[in-house]
């Protein structure tokens, strides 16, 4: 081995230690790693950057901008509304709700779609008298299987793509992944069906807010003449308080949410609370205040303040801090009143913990906590605890005509992918459905820079020889099976990075890997291209292997191990379907 294969393993390395751990974003991980291997001479500028000319990021983009049209004008809310009039069986209420995910899932962004049927399939199981852990995983699973069917159901496929057009061969076309996406999904979603039955009914996030977890909500009167009436909010200490949160003001039925610092009190204003029961009696005790009434959370005035869960993703600037040190109520308007974690309620002050990816936190704020924050990369979902469905909008039809054009010009080869997703989001911004702004925002900045930065990583592979090195030991030890083993390894050895770094990553790590080994074994490339694409998909064994997985962990109370349980035997079905049938419909030589 030449130093820069040696200097590459171990930046690579690196790389991956950081992502498993979640030391740092994977957008700053992987572009780190392409600097690196830059400034050292590995690569060249144009080896490093050429991600950035290649349409896989400018396409994933443009389908973004997509997705939020669909999730802005609730486009499939009548799919979603249709979905969940199942009955009362397990198997039943599943089927109607997988198969049509996995369909949507195969023209649209999986997060979107899980985005709006999280909270409505929790809502529905609880009416039901069902357990949301027995849906809530196969929702997520489902999202994924779709995406294995159809050119832009992942952004991993896109990359794929991109990679063949880089390597001179042929992009995939809309549909070529079907003949293998299609009978995996099929096959997964009849595993689901059997197995989703058997998940263990686990207690989600959202029931800390019955059962006896008493969290209060308390009313107190600002005495006339008191040491108070005069004082701003900020100079009557009332800004920071431990454990409990202002939410609001009330003067004469003129209500003040939220409540600024600068806003001067005045006598029989009434001041509204919330937080942990054993600190309301610090505001019971408080100088120049009163006590109007107190009441349990189950009560409070929803007209105004509403709960939500909220889901932190790898991206959120929220992981790694305190709720203290993220000044979390000033910046938010909201007070969190109980933290998730793996399936249990963190016992400790809420202020002092530590967040980590895929905490969900318990929220009070203004009914339009939502709207602000749902598309920030602050949190990875929002979505509003109880209520009533919203309706589809009257624009829904109009982005259902541009998404079905979009797929019909990439379909019959009209358009090339990129300039039919290019053409629709320009399309969804001059008719008024979403603002420049909202389509800016729309784009998820870290996927584009993961996919960009990610070519990076391949050209330093290849230019360092450290593909060829891998292809050779891989035909080494599983060359004497013949190509089957060789296609073997090659989805075995996406599917353990997979579960540890970002499937777009994996993919690019494992593609000129996958070249390499083709070309020592005399073989077809685009076999290997393609179980590459199905392999990097199957995210189903951890928590953290994929982002809908993460949205679902916490909502449905699930356990770590819960994935592996039931995403164990759906490995095993993309790795044998996918070594079975790819040199069926795409022959070796």
């Amino acid at each position: 081995m030449t130093w820069e294969s040696w200097f590459t393993l171990i930046v690579i390395g690196c790389m991956v230690i950081t992502l498993a751990r979640d030391v740092a974003p994977p957008a700053v991980a992987v572009m780190g790693t392409v600097v690196v291997l830059l400034v050292a001479g590995v690569v060249t500028p144009i080896q490093a950057f050429g991600g950035f000319s290649n349409p896989a990021p400018i396409t994933v983009a443009a389908l973004y901008v997509l997705s939020r049209a669909v999730q802005k004008t609730r486009a499939l809310q009548p799919f979603v509304t249709t979905t969940l009039g199942a009955g009362t069986s397990h198997r039943w209420a599943l089927a109607r709700l997988l198969a049509p995910t996995a369909v949507a899932s195969a023209f649209l962004n999986n997060t979107p779609i899980v985005a709006m049927l999280l909270p409505q399939v929790t809502n529905w199981a609880e009416r039901n008298g069902h357990s949301p852990s027995r849906y809530l995983m196969p929702l997520s699973f489902a999202a994924i299987f779709g995406g294995m069917i159809t050119l832009i159901g992942s952004s991993t496929n896109l990359v794929v793509s991109g990679l063949l057009t880089e390597h001179g061969a042929m992009p995939l076309s809309m549909f070529e992944l079907a003949p293998i996406g299609l009978p995996v999904a099929l096959l997964g979603i009849g595993s689901l069906l059997v197995l989703g039955p058997r998940l263990p009914e686990r207690r989600p996030a959202r029931a800390d807010l019955s059962d006896g977890y008493r969290e209060f909500v308390v009313r107190m009167i600002v005495l006339r003449g008191g040491s108070l009436d005069g004082q701003t909010v900020k100079d009557a200490h009332l800004r920071h308080l431990q454990g409990v949160f202002l939410v609001e003001l009330d003067r004469a039925r003129d209500v003040i949410a939220p409540v600024a610092p600068d806003t001067i009190l005045r006598g029989d204003d009434v001041l509204t609370f919330v937080g942990r029961a054993d600190m309301v009696v610090d505001i019971q005790n408080a100088a120049g205040l009163v006590s109007s009434e107190q009441q349990h959370v189950a009560e409070f005035d929803t007209t105004r303040h509403t709960f939500f869960e909220a889901v932190l993703g790898p991206t959120s600037p929220l992981v790694g801090q305190t709720l203290k040190e993220a000044s979390f109520r000033s910046r938010y308007q909201a007070a969190v009143v109980a933290i998730h974690r793996a399936g249990r309620r963190v016992h400790a002050k809420i202020g002092g913990v530590q967040l980590k990816v895929g905490d969900t936190l318990l929220i009070l704020s203004d009914s339009d906590f939502g709207d602000r924050w749902r598309e920030s990369s602050v949190f990875l979902l929002v979505s509003r605890i109880g209520g009533v469905p919203p309706a589809a909008t009257k624009k829904a039809p109009v982005v259902g005509i541009v998404v079905g054009g979009v797929v019909l010009c990439a379909s019959v080869g009209a358009l090339p992918v990129l300039q039919a997703s290019l053409l629709g989001a320009f399309a969804l911004v001059i008719s008024g459905i979403l603002t420049p702004a909202e389509a800016r925002n729309a784009v998820d900045l870290d996927v584009v820079l993961v996919i960009a930065g990610a070519f990076g990583l391949g050209a330093a592979l290849q230019a360092s020889g450290l593909a060829e090195l891998a292809a050779a030991f891989l035909v080494a030890g599983l060359g004497g099976w013949g190509a089957k083993g060789a296609l073997f390894g090659i989805v075995l050895t996406t599917v353990a990075l997979i579960s540890i770094i970002t499937n777009n990553a994996a993919a690019v790590l494992v593609f000129p890997i996958a070249m390499s080994t083709a070309a020592d074994l005399g073989l077809d490339p685009r076999p290997f291209a393609i179980a590459v694409a199905i392999a990097a998909s199957a995210s189903f064994l951890t928590p953290i292997a994929y982002q809908t997985n993460i949205m679902v962990y916490g909502p449905g109370g699930y356990r770590f191990t819960d994935y592996t349980r039931l995403g164990f035997p759906l490995t095993i079905i993309v790795v044998a379907v996918t070594v079975m049938l790819v040199p069926t419909f795409w022959p070796f030589r």
